[in-house]
Formats: C-alpha cells, sequence, structure tokens
C-alpha cells in the first residue's frame, strides 16, 4: 500500500519548535515533490511549504516563511518540516502529500497521509 506517514506533532509552547516528518511507505520519494499543508477544523486546508523532488526548489507561504524549513532525506524515504518560532495560529494538523517532481502544476497531490496534531499553547 503506497502511503505517507507523519509523525513530530505534539504540544508546544509559543517560540518554541517541533520537526515533523513524513515518511513514505511502499513507494520510494526520490521522484516526487512533497508538500506539507495544515487544516484547522472547520477551515479550508491551506498549503505550508512545498519541496521538489530533488530538493533544489522550495517554496513556503508567506505565514510561515523565515520561521519553517523543509528538507528532505532521499535515502532515508523522509522529508522534514523543522518549525521554529511556533505561534498559537500555526495550531493545525499538517499533512504532507506527493506530487510528481515538482510544486508547481496541475496535477493534485495524491498520497495523503493521516495528518499530525500540532498544537502551540503557554
Amino acid at each position: 500500500q503506497l502511503q505517507l506517514v507523519e509523525s513530530g506533532g505534539g504540544l508546544e509552547q509559543p517560540g518554541g519548535s517541533l520537526r515533523l516528518s513524513c515518511v513514505a511507505s511502499g513507494f520510494s520519494l526520490d521522484t516526487y515533490a512533497i508538500g506539507w499543508f495544515r487544516q484547522v477544523p472547520g477551515k479550508e486546508r491551506e498549503g505550508v511549504a512545498c519541496i521538489s523532488y530533488s530538493g533544489a526548489a522550495t517554496n513556503y507561504d508567506e505565514s510561515v516563511r523565515g520561521r519553517f524549513t523543509i528538507s528532505r532525506d532521499n535515502a532515508k524515504n523522509t522529508v522534514y518540516l523543522q518549525m521554529n518560532s511556533l505561534k498559537p495560529e500555526d495550531t493545525a494538523i499538517y499533512y504532507c502529500a506527493s506530487r510528481n517532481r515538482y510544486c508547481s502544476g496541475s496535477v493534485p497531490f495524491e498520497h495523503w497521509g493521516q495528518g499530525t496534531q500540532v498544537t502551540v499553547s503557554s
């Protein structure tokens, strides 16, 4: 079964850091771009960051640029999202998904994981 599995979420104080992991099961990530998304109940899902299949290109939503860093280790079949300077508004369920090679394009993301909860609160 082809799937992505997220982990690393939890409860963190404002200003703190968390690192999320997205691991592929049943397929190799090295030909896929990976995007991180988040969703708050009752709101639409929003894109947070994306990294191309080679890691050469990344992009970020304005709300996280400068605080979050996306990276990948294809040897470990894993993509990471390092989240620093966390804010309460970062609280959401975080998901990763894949797309063929590049972050941009009309092909929809697929292989959605189950998500990992991130809560930022004092």
